[in-house]
């Protein structure tokens, strides 16, 4: 396996069009990462202050329109 070191290197010396597609790769790779982080916080629960919140707002006519 390559260490970081090395990574570093071989990225700085892609073309520009290459580095393009592997920025857009890892930018794709952390939003679904983010995204089953989001998921699974949902399922157990954890963003349900959230709900809470908003339906507390609502019930006090203090939300806005977007």
């Amino acid at each position: 396996m390559l260490k970081v070191e090395e990574l570093e290197k071989a990225i700085d010396a892609l073309p520009e069009e290459e580095y393009v597609k592997l920025r857009q790769w890892f930018s794709e790779k952390d939003w679904h990462k983010w995204d089953q982080q989001v998921e699974a916080d949902s399922k157990s629960g954890k963003l349900d202050f959230l709900l809470h919140e908003a339906l507390e707002a609502k019930s006090k006519n203090k939300l806005r329109e977007l």
